[in-house]
């Protein structure tokens, strides 16, 4: 059926993200926390890179793959972050359709890449501990390259048919993303068409890349802790314990964020409490990933010691 002249104006070509509708004070404290946290995050990781590619004794499997998991860290929070940033700073919220779409596609890439990397730490953790003579042979330099090359490359290709057809859907006015990024959801809303298969579709390629992530890192773990408690002293149970606690808290709370914010129909969704839960992993898990990983790891204390003298003899 052919389309009327009103229809064919109100097809939208740019997006207003709501974000976060509140007082101009409250906005503006906002902007100043956020900011603070952004700055503080893309300084620890980039630091947790620095370390790893300048000290080498840290050229080591687990380190490669922390380093390359930070680096994803800063890449993801960098595709919403500044962007709500000048939101809050100026209320300017208008945003290109090519602009979301482009935020949409690296935003899930990433995250898909996130899924990986932790499955491949996982995997790592369990080498180390359940099969520690091997694990020279088993997890190389150039293993873990490749194990890091297809995280990236995987989480790339997995977002991108999602992606596509997000691009492919016509807007209708009212165009306002009720988010502060461009979410798949409030993108889903604002289109004019019949989303549904695509919506399975998406479904489809949520759950199989974080449940299917999940179940190889519950795997891992699931021999981990067999192996663990066939250790006969507490002191080697509890340094295995250590070894992994901090990629279980990461994952934690990585998953319990997004099968909350992904793993359900978009029929039952309320966005205000998607924008906190969306502050949590956009904003704060990735502040406090680096933390996690390098607060209790004495080799990471020791090269940031070896770098800071280094950089004492430099100014000398």
């Amino acid at each position: 059926m052919p389309k009327t002249d009103n229809e064919t104006r109100s097809i939208a070509t740019t997006f207003i993200i709501v974000g976060f509708e509140t007082l101009r004070e409250v906005e503006l404290f906002l902007f100043s926390l956020f900011s603070s946290m952004y700055v503080f995050t893309i300084t620890a990781h980039s630091m947790v890179v620095t370390l790893v590619s300048v000290n080498r004794h840290l050229h080591k499997p687990m380190y490669i793959l922390l380093a390359n998991f930070s680096m994803l860290q800063a890449l993801y929070t960098t595709v919403t972050v500044p962007k709500m940033l000048n939101a809050l700073l100026t209320q300017y919220k208008e945003i290109s359709s090519s602009s979301c779409f482009a935020q949409f596609y690296f935003l899930f890439s990433f995250g898909a890449s996130e899924n990986c990397f932790l499955a491949v730490m996982a995997y790592d953790r369990y080498v180390a501990i359940c099969r520690p003579l091997h694990y020279p042979t088993l997890m190389t330099g150039e293993t873990s390259l490749k194990l890091a090359l297809g995280a990236w490359v995987g989480g790339l290709l997995a977002a991108l048919p999602s992606a596509v057809w997000i691009s492919t859907l016509r807007f209708c006015f009212p165009n306002f993303i009720d988010h502060f990024f461009c979410d798949y959801a409030p993108l889903v809303k604002v289109s004019c068409e019949d989303t549904s298969e695509g919506e399975f579709a998406f479904m489809i390629m949520s759950w199989s890349v974080i449940f299917g992530c999940f179940f190889l890192i519950m795997i891992s773990y699931t021999f981990i802790v067999i192996a663990v408690l066939k250790i006969q002293s507490t002191e080697g149970q509890k340094k295995a314990f250590i070894t992994c606690a901090s990629h279980l808290v990461v994952v934690s709370i990585f998953y319990g964020t997004i099968i909350f914010m992904y793993i359900r129909p978009t029929t039952h969704i309320r966005f205000t409490i998607d924008k906190v839960v969306s502050v949590i992993y956009c904003v704060v898990t990735p502040l406090i990933n680096p933390i996690i990983y390098c607060l209790r790891n004495q080799e990471m204390k020791v090269a940031v010691l070896k770098t800071l003298q280094m950089l004492r003899k430099y100014q000398t």
